[in-house]
């Protein structure tokens, strides 16, 4: 049998982001968000993204998690929390689109908050947004109240 190492790599996108510093609000994720996601694609099909920040909310980097297609696409807890392992990170915040341009959270929108909310306890880390995003405005889970403020 032989040992396979596992290496952690960073790729430099180039692209500058419209914040510098702490991550405050919903809206500072959104001028991130539309910064990395793939924003021409937005009202064609769903595509899921995780960011990661340090304890201080300095943002760390994003992983573009799944692409899919004009109703959903699958967003995977463990890859999430990969990432955020791998980035030393102790806050996440997770966004998708929808493609129909509806911001309501489906059951499955709410079903994978919760469930990642409840990952990030076990590892001592913290859920901060879900944003569902359009191309000209967004959905806060936190802000709505459904994502606990510690």
């Amino acid at each position: 049998m032989v040992a396979k190492e596992m290496k952690l790599s960073y790729i430099d996108t180039g692209i500058t982001l419209p914040i510098k510093g702490q991550v405050k609000s919903s809206a500072d994720l959104y001028r991130i968000l539309k910064s990395v996601f793939i924003m021409d694609e937005v009202g064609y099909r769903e595509h899921f993204y995780a960011l990661y920040f340090s304890s201080s909310n300095t943002f760390l980097g994003y992983k573009h998690v799944s692409s899919g297609g004009i109703s959903g696409t699958v967003a995977d807890i463990r890859i999430i929390m990969q990432g955020a392992i791998l980035a030393n990170a102790t806050l996440i915040a997770i966004c998708h689109n929808h493609p129909s341009g509806n911001l309501t959270p489906s059951v499955s929108d709410i079903e994978i908050t919760q469930g990642l909310s409840h990952a990030c306890k076990l590892m001592d880390m913290r859920l901060i947004d879900h944003l569902i995003i359009s191309d000209s405005s967004f959905y806060s889970f936190s802000d709505d109240g459904r994502i606990r403020k510690e």
